[in-house]
């Protein structure tokens, strides 16, 4: 039996139109990623790991002061543990994050970026940060829209 959507009837043009630009928006910047990523030669989910493993907050997934384990990262990308793994030895093989065994905790692996990848993300991270703010004030109509 189909499950009757809350509000669903609630919903106008202008409503619809609100979603539909916003996700359109969206996909621009999700497209303006991509590009980046791979002009520093990473695809998206490399970047997205590097990022993670930069700026995970403590207060997230991360214990905290421990550093970000591999279950953190898979957790914090919304991918299985043994996906991750694979991207993990990915990302070692180019000699972009380094493995290490957590002292307080010899089960868990902790990874920290080289600094190969501090200066990859620091270049993409700003140009990120420069797209964004270029797009703001867009993003924050369509938000104010969606928000009546």
């Amino acid at each position: 039996m189909a499950t009757r959507i809350k509000n669903a009837s609630r919903l106008t043009a202008a409503d619809y139109r609100s979603l539909a630009q916003f996700r359109h928006a969206l996909r621009q910047f999700l497209a303006f990623s991509e590009e980046a990523a791979a002009k520093a030669g990473l695809t998206p989910v490399q970047h997205q790991a590097l990022l993670a493993i930069k700026g995970m907050p403590e207060a997230g997934l991360a214990k905290a002061g421990a550093g970000v384990s591999v279950g953190d990262l898979a957790r914090w990308l919304v991918v299985r543990h043994h996906s991750c793994v694979g991207l993990i030895e990915r990302l070692e093989a180019l000699r972009l994050i380094v493995k290490h065994t957590d002292p307080a905790d010899r089960r868990r692996v902790v990874l920290t970026l080289t600094g190969r990848a501090e200066r990859k993300l620091a270049a993409l991270s700003a140009a990120h940060r420069d797209e964004l703010r270029r797009r703001a004030g867009a993003l924050e109509l369509l938000l104010a829209a969606i928000r009546r």
